[in-house]
């Protein structure tokens, strides 16, 4: 499993919108991607800003590249998404997922965005 890695920072103003907006239309399309595996944002503040960390898991390069194109390290960033961003991570990291799953007190956690 690949982890796609991306950084994003917003106002704080815009924060809540730039959430929603993942949240909705990012979601919904990713769930569209064959390979698509899951999805998580970070949030924190960081020097009167708010960064945004995506974190989305894919089986494989061959699935981010369905998402991303050939060039699956080029951020892909909706215009819709650039209205609420300050700047942005224009490459994405990418890992292979070494442990797949989370533990909480012994017990597996099998939610959407752990998988």
């Amino acid at each position: 499993m690949i982890a796609r890695v991306w950084h994003g920072w917003t106002s704080v103003s815009s924060a809540d919108a730039y959430q929603e907006y993942f949240e909705t239309e990012v979601l919904q399309h990713l769930d569209r991607i064959g390979g698509f595996r899951g999805a998580q944002l970070w949030r924190g503040e960081q020097e009167g800003q708010i960064e945004f960390v995506a974190v989305t898991t894919f089986d494989s390069i061959e699935a981010v590249r369905d998402f991303a194109g050939n060039d699956y390290e080029r951020a892909v960033v909706e215009p819709e998404a650039r209205r609420f961003l300050i700047r942005f991570d224009e490459r994405c990291k990418h890992y292979e997922v070494a442990v797949p799953r989370a533990t909480v007190n012994g017990a597996e956690e099998k939610g959407r965005y752990l998988d």
